[in-house]
């Protein structure tokens, strides 16, 4: 079992590894190794198209992430008071969002924003008239909705398992010295949950930067990082990808290991 769990492991991070040892090549070739060398990390530092990309996929993801944070932790909360057939029917609403195939979710979501865009982009032309006129399209604003609505259902899940394992007595001394709800919510019921909310932010934010399917089709003309890599990838790999993959690397090691140390210091 040890030799088995050590195939595994070496399956899983040798890739890794070659990418992050591929990206100091001094050659223009990904898989040739000619040497080491950090001028691949200056020319993709400088370049613009990877900044713009980077900053793209970042604004969604924060923002994503922070509306799924909330909506998600709020719904949480409150399907702990659903029992009976309909507690099964929403806990069956949250996991088929999980379940269902992101392809599915890109194409639906098109769709429905495409058909809403058409039947509110004639009535703001009538409102605003033909001089200010206002269109609404794909872009930022679809990328955030669509990531917030799919990674919320992932917020709800990681919150509800911490909530499902919280004492419950707290909360009713709390309601027996006359707290009301909201004060006991937040005294009690968010300092307990606060590590699921943080990792299901965490969560969210690495689904949003990382999605390269949904943000495929309904990104419009904006451009994340995964469908710049896409695009690159179809001219030829370089050493770039592979410093674009150890630098999202390191970036997403570090936001673990911060949220490693504020969930330690929050339980000391």
């Amino acid at each position: 079992m040890r030799l088995y769990a050590l195939a595994v492991y070496l399956f899983l991070y040798i890739p890794i590894g070659v990418i992050a040892l591929f990206s100091f090549n001094a050659g223009r070739h990904a898989a040739q190794f000619s040497g080491f060398s950090l001028q691949w990390y200056g020319k993709t530092l400088a370049n613009p198209f990877v900044v713009n990309a980077v900053k793209t996929s970042f604004t969604v993801a924060v923002t994503s992430a922070l509306l799924a944070t909330l909506f998600g932790t709020l719904a949480a909360v409150a399907l702990q008071g659903v029992r009976g057939r309909l507690r099964l029917f929403y806990d069956a609403l949250v996991y088929v969002a999980v379940m269902v195939p992101g392809i599915v979710i890109g194409i639906a979501t098109l769709i429905a924003l495409v058909t809403v865009f058409d039947t509110l982009n004639p009535l703001l032309a009538t409102l605003f008239g033909p001089e200010n006129p206002i269109q609404l399209g794909l872009g930022k604003g679809s990328l955030i909705a669509a990531h917030g609505l799919f990674t919320m259902a992932l917020v709800i899940i990681i919150v509800r398992a911490r909530l499902q394992g919280m004492d419950r007595s707290l909360l009713e001394a709390s309601a027996d010295l006359g707290a009301p709800p909201m004060r006991s919510f937040v005294q009690i019921t968010l300092p307990q949950i606060a590590p699921a909310v943080l990792a299901g932010f965490l969560l969210a934010f690495t689904f949003s930067f990382d999605d390269f399917i949904i943000a495929f089709f309904v990104a419009g003309s904006e451009t994340t990082l995964p469908i710049y890599v896409f695009s690159s990838i179809r001219r030829g790999v370089t050493p770039e990808i592979n410093v674009i993959g150890t630098l999202v690397l390191a970036a997403s090691l570090l936001s673990l290991i911060t949220a490693q140390v504020v969930m330690r210091r929050r339980s000391h």
